[in-house]
């Protein structure tokens, strides 16, 4: 059984209908990744992968910032007791579970970010399926600066979003980019005005929550794979998602409506 939730818990899951959210709550520190956060987000995307009634995840940030990234606290008190590869080892074995299960879970992940997301908070953003971003956001690569390459799935989600050359220009040359720039590379699908940013995020989680489970599903896997997937090979995984969405009694209530209106 899960441990009872503590409004201080590091991360918060509320679900309504089939709308998951989860809150980085650790606003005194900008929602920095530390152990117990890793620990608790690992536990709540675990919780969420396996509700059948969740489609869309969103994600956000409690307090002034979406995330500030890996808690350097934690991580410069492992440098001077150098003792970095266990302490950092421990943390990321359990945030890059969580990173994981975003992307295999069969729901639609909705990054919600506002203020801040700088190093592995940027790469969360974009490691979501899908990013809405109020428009006085800032996205920080931050590795550079402290001469670290990324984590959490940053190389993953950024580069299948921009591609390789943009991937290396955003995380060796750039300090920090808008919600803007963000818009125009790709990165985000909305920029809204902070003061409506939750009101939007649940809009558009709605929107996407309107798609049937099997149909979405199909799509996020097939999407995500095409990159490394044979032509051959991704051909047959789209026959095969097809028809089993087809089987679907969604499906068959659609077809029904579609061609009831077109006679």
């Amino acid at each position: 059984m899960p441990e009872p939730a503590s409004a201080n818990d590091p991360a918060l899951l509320r679900i309504e209908g089939a709308v998951a959210t989860i809150t980085l709550n650790r606003p005194a520190a900008f929602n920095a990744i530390d152990l117990a956060i890793a620990k608790k987000l690992e536990a709540l995307g675990a919780e969420v992968e396996a509700n059948k009634d969740v489609r869309v995840l969103v994600i956000e940030g409690e307090g002034r910032a979406f995330c500030a990234g890996g808690d350097l606290q934690t991580i410069g008190a492992a440098a001077e007791a150098d003792n970095i590869p266990a302490v950092v080892g421990e943390m990321l074995a359990h945030y890059h579970t969580f990173i994981t299960a975003l992307r295999r879970m069969p729901k639609l992940v909705l990054a919600s970010v506002h203020g801040s997301a700088a190093g592995a908070g940027l790469s969360l953003a974009f490691m979501a399926d899908l990013c809405i971003a109020a428009e006085d956001a800032r996205f920080t690569p931050a590795y550079a600066k402290i001469g670290v390459s990324p984590d959490g799935g940053g190389t993953v989600g950024l580069t299948a979003a921009v591609g390789p050359r943009r991937a290396l220009q955003i995380f060796l040359a750039e300090d920090n980019f808008t919600a803007q720039q963000a818009q125009q590379w790709g990165l985000v699908a909305k920029v809204v005005p902070a003061t409506e940013l939750k009101a939007a995020t649940r809009a558009f989680a709605l929107r996407l929550a309107q798609n049937a489970p099997a149909g979405l599903a199909a799509t996020k896997a097939l999407i995500h794979q095409a990159p490394t997937t044979p032509i051959e090979a991704q051909l047959d995984a789209e026959r095969d998602g097809i028809i089993a969405c087809m089987n679907s009694e969604e499906f068959r209530v659609a077809v029904k409506k579609f061609t009831s209106k077109s006679k």
